[in-house]
């Protein structure tokens, strides 16, 4: 059975943020990175700038001549990580296969995602959306059935784009790749490859492994199967979640605090859901709900102590609904997690015990009807 993967990679990444909390900055060539006195390096820059020539890793005073009037401005990591573990969570609402690549991008394995009627091309639509809404920053993603693909497609239309390679489509679409889009493929072995008329995977199938291998070493039998749209690698989670959550937009805004108290239950029971599919390798230390209200300000309130059941969440969402007294856009509801692998220390808070009984079950579904 052909996977499900998709590439996330935001758009240049600590510039965003940085636009994102200083709107002066937007629309004029910016970068972050090191002084151009001081043999300082660009980490990222913005489109404006690239338009110039500046790209990543160039020297900043190189960056300087290309373009006079850009704006270079330092790092702030600690915010840049922030930004990066909230996206992160909101890739673990989907699927527990995540491998990052760097802050910015990463790897994910939706084959056995249910949300979305299963579509990964739908999952990665969501997500784009979800961050844009949480972070107020953009993401490119790919989607295909093997890494690579999944990587190259998330590089085809960006700025905030989307590109779908179905499984039908990879041959044609891997024939016109320029041999420069395979990872590991620099400058010096695409000029290696032009001198004998390779210029995209379709000219590189022409060739055996054998004579892939002589002239390219060991870098032979990669250039051979990737060619041909073949990765067989697999996701490779390298960190586990720390949440789990469950929110919902709504079309018009919830009125009032018992407008929202009313979406509590099927909001529970989604979350109770998806609690039950995660491995038993994590405990519940924390309940919290979120609440985003019309002018798009968000509260998120969580609270240890609590057996994360129905009325521990309808406090909760009582307590953050009081700190903006307005109409609400966007509800959510989850835990905070302990890996066990990770830690001895944890407190258990039982979130399946008790289990719902028939009449408080009956409650839920009455008021799920009236949603």
């Amino acid at each position: 059975m052909s996977r499900k993967i998709i590439h996330i990679d935001a758009d240049c990444f600590y510039a965003a943020i940085e636009m994102r909390d200083d709107p002066s900055l937007r629309n004029r060539p910016l970068a972050v990175g090191g002084d151009p006195g001081k043999r300082g390096v660009i980490s990222t820059c913005n489109y404006e700038a690239r338009e110039f020539g500046v790209r990543s890793a160039m020297a900043s005073a190189h960056a300087k001549r290309l373009c006079p009037d850009l704006l270079i401005i330092p790092g702030n990591m600690d915010k840049y990580r922030k930004a990066s573990q909230a996206m992160r969570e909101i890739f673990f609402d989907y699927t527990d296969l995540v491998e990052p690549l760097s802050l910015d991008e990463a790897f994910l394995d939706v084959s056995d995602c249910q949300r979305c009627h299963g579509s990964a091309t739908l999952i990665a639509t969501e997500i784009r959306q979800r961050i844009k809404e949480t972070l107020n920053i953009t993401v490119s993603a790919g989607v295909a059935p093997n890494k690579f693909l999944a990587k190259v497609s998330s590089d085809w239309q960006k700025p905030d784009g989307l590109t779908v390679v179905a499984p039908d489509q990879v041959d044609d679409f891997v024939k016109q790749l320029p041999v420069e889009r395979i990872f590991g493929v620099g400058k010096v072995t695409a000029e290696k490859m032009h001198r004998r008329g390779i210029r995209r995977c379709g000219d590189l199938r022409q060739y055996s492994v054998f004579e892939l291998s002589e002239w390219f070493g060991s870098f032979g039998p990669r250039l051979h199967e990737l060619s041909r749209g073949r990765d067989e690698r697999q996701v490779k989670p390298s960190r586990r979640r720390k949440s789990l959550s469950v929110e919902h937009t709504y079309s018009q805004d919830l009125p009032d605090a018992k407008a929202c108290l009313r979406q509590l239950p099927e909001l529970f029971l989604q979350l109770r859901g998806r609690l039950k599919r995660i491995d038993d390798g994590y405990r519940v230390v924390k309940a919290f709900v979120k609440v985003k209200f019309e002018d798009f300000s968000t509260t998120t309130l969580e609270r240890v102590g609590t057996g994360a059941q129905l009325p521990d969440y309808q406090q909760l969402m009582t307590e953050a609904y009081e700190r903006g007294g307005r109409p609400v856009r966007l509800l959510g509801i989850g835990v905070r997690l302990v890996d066990l692998r990770e830690s001895s220390e944890a407190v258990q808070l039982d979130f399946f015990e008790p289990e719902i009984s028939g009449s408080d079950e009956g409650d839920i579904l009455s008021d799920e009807q009236n949603l």
